[in-house]
């Protein structure tokens, strides 16, 4: 995720990241755009940039208005008002047949009775090229899929992953400015899809062409994203790289959908370089470093990632400390999770390496145990 997070190096330049500089100019700009369904809005007043050469996401759950973004970026929706423009053009008009974009659907909607050759060759001969640039393009569209020995045999005669590239690569093959991914490897299994994810990020890299997927699955945007639009009810809630996302995110929403949290709600009260919550009867205070400011008594919710709260058999010496019993255990190979159950009743989340044999786990079931975190593990959230 490290990689994805910083911005993908491009060959021959330093770090990617076209969004922190104000002069570069995006490839895809939404200005105020909504869309209604009658009485529905999908799509709420939402301005974003998208620059050339990114891997976008759109992430958030059914319903939010993902897949109505990308079908008006595709054509196949006009927006109710605003603006969408592409290389600064404003793109409404113009049919989706004569925009320089692509769209790969989830289904791959490969022709069954054509080989891999001319599943990718068919666009191209619709367009009337010539004959010898077809064969070019197709066989530099097979090695770029690693689909050479394949390139004979119909759909039904590959793997899944292969086909997912059969479709990869006919929607290369007339060089989009931008390629449309709706939900591109949902068919496949959690193995191949993991590594289909990077040979994505590989094929996006060698191209440079500008990708923008839809998503629900939070692990596979963090993984090949450059930036991540998280979005709810048609707004966008937040839009950063996928480490800012997770390690800082801006609500309790985007908190919770990115990953695993614990959410403790209290009072704040202005201490130091941060603030003290008072959040149950007979807990100790916890300390937040935060350079937000809180009002004393304004409600705040402390988000904490289990990977962060260390586990202790014995008091440790820190200043956000907790002591529970042990009520379940979620056994993940190589992290495990352990949920404390507090005396408030409160159930908190903390999380180990597993390096030990699991025969050698040092914790388990209704253990009384300590848990324990620095003052700058958690994040400090109004809402």
């Amino acid at each position: 995720m490290a990689d994805a997070a910083r911005g993908k190096p491009m060959p021959h330049q330093g770090i990617f990241e076209p969004w922190t500089d104000p002069v570069a100019k995006p490839l895809i700009q939404f200005q105020n755009v909504t869309k209604r369904f009658g009485d529905f809005t999908a799509i709420d007043d939402l301005s974003i940039d998208i620059f050339e050469k990114e891997f976008f996401a759109l992430l958030g759950p059914s319903g939010c208005g993902k897949t109505t973004l990308m079908r008006m970026l595709a054509g196949f929706e006009a927006p109710t008002t605003g603006t969408i423009l592409l290389a600064g053009d404003d793109i409404s008009p113009i049919p989706p047949n004569k925009r320089a974009v692509n769209m790969m659907f989830q289904s791959y909607a490969l022709f069954p009775h054509l080989s891999v050759y001319d599943n990718i060759a068919f666009g191209l001969k619709r367009e009337g090229m010539p004959k010898l640039d077809i064969h070019a393009r197709v066989e530099e569209m097979l090695r770029l899929t690693r689909l050479e020995r394949f390139a004979r045999r119909k759909p039904h005669q590959i793997s899944g992953g292969q086909r997912q590239r059969v479709a990869l690569a006919r929607s290369l093959a007339k060089a989009p400015k931008l390629l449309l991914l709706d939900e591109p490897l949902g068919a496949l299994d959690k193995k191949l899809r993991q590594d289909t994810q990077f040979e994505l990020m590989d094929i996006q890299e060698k191209t440079g062409t500008t990708f923008v997927i839809v998503t629900h699955d939070q692990e596979e945007a963090m993984t090949v994203a450059s930036r991540v639009a998280v979005m709810d009810e048609g707004k966008l809630i937040q839009v950063s790289t996928p480490d800012v996302l997770y390690e800082d995110p801006r609500s309790v929403y985007v908190a919770d959908f990115i990953g695993d949290v614990n959410l403790i709600e209290g009072k704040a009260k202005p201490s130091g370089d941060g603030i003290d919550l008072h959040w149950a009867e007979g807990q100790p205070v916890l300390h937040c470093k935060t350079a937000k400011p809180f009002g004393e008594g304004q409600t705040c919710h402390l988000a904490i990632r289990p990977e962060k709260i260390a586990i202790h058999s014995q008091e440790p010496e820190a200043r956000n400390k907790l002591c529970g019993k042990i009520l379940d255990i979620a056994y993940l190979g190589n992290i495990s999770t352990y949920h404390v159950e507090l005396p408030s009743g409160h159930v908190i989340k903390a999380q180990s390496a597993n390096t030990r044999r699991i025969a050698r786990r040092t914790f388990t079931w209704d253990d009384t145990v300590w848990l324990s975190w620095t003052d700058t593990a958690g994040v400090a959230l109004e809402r």
